[in-house]
């Protein structure tokens, strides 16, 4: 299995996550469609892995969402479109879903699922449920979704676009790409962190 249960600190044990990550997905655009269609079937976060340099930037945005969900205080329908719209440094939840979302085209795809108790449903889908829905669903390769693999399906022009890092000559004078990508990820998290202050 491909697909990992994290527990994050500070989170209601009841709150379950479950990340994957899908390389070379070939049906992007079906995907896409039943989240536009709003399928409660498909009731995941699909955030397009070239948008993400690490775990840590992705796990920081569930964290955040999760916590809103527990709180009350989401801004979006749900706790799945919470997480994509919080990888953004903008406001903009269309444009957060178009950069940082599925779309037609996703290449590699990072799954979230996050399940707690609900009244309709006090038992939430099993992690083997969700894996077999993601596996029947998703045409790609399941892959670990570690460091390694997220910083292979990483864009770093569209990240650096998307997070407005062009132009700082001292990042692009680091010669070290893992010092590099470390730099850029304090940069993303305090950026992502700062929204909406």
């Amino acid at each position: 299995m491909s697909m990992e249960k994290v527990s994050l600190e500070h989170l209601p044990s009841e709150y379950a996550i479950h990340l994957a990550l899908f390389r070379e997905v070939e049906n992007a655009a079906f995907l896409h469609q039943q989240l536009l269609g709003r399928n409660p079937a498909f009731e995941y976060a699909f955030v397009d892995a070239s948008v993400v340099v690490s775990r840590r930037q992705l796990l920081s945005v569930v964290f955040k969402a999760t916590l809103a969900a527990v709180n009350g205080t989401l801004k979006t329908p749900n706790v799945h479109s919470e997480i994509v719209v919080s990888l953004s440094t903008s406001s903009n939840i269309a444009d957060a879903y178009r950069r940082f979302g599925v779309s037609p085209s996703t290449k590699d795809l990072l799954v979230v699922k996050v399940t707690f108790p609900t009244e309709s449903e006090p038992r939430p889908v099993s992690s083997d449920g969700i894996w077999e829905h993601l596996r029947s669903n998703v045409q790609g390769r399941a892959v670990d979704a570690s460091d390694e693999n997220i910083a292979t399906a990483t864009d770093l022009a569209k990240v650096r676009k998307y997070y407005k890092l062009n132009g700082l000559g001292w990042l692009d004078a680091i010669q070290d790409d893992g010092e590099k990508r470390a730099e850029m990820e304090m940069l993303i998290l305090g950026a992502m962190a700062l929204r909406g202050v």
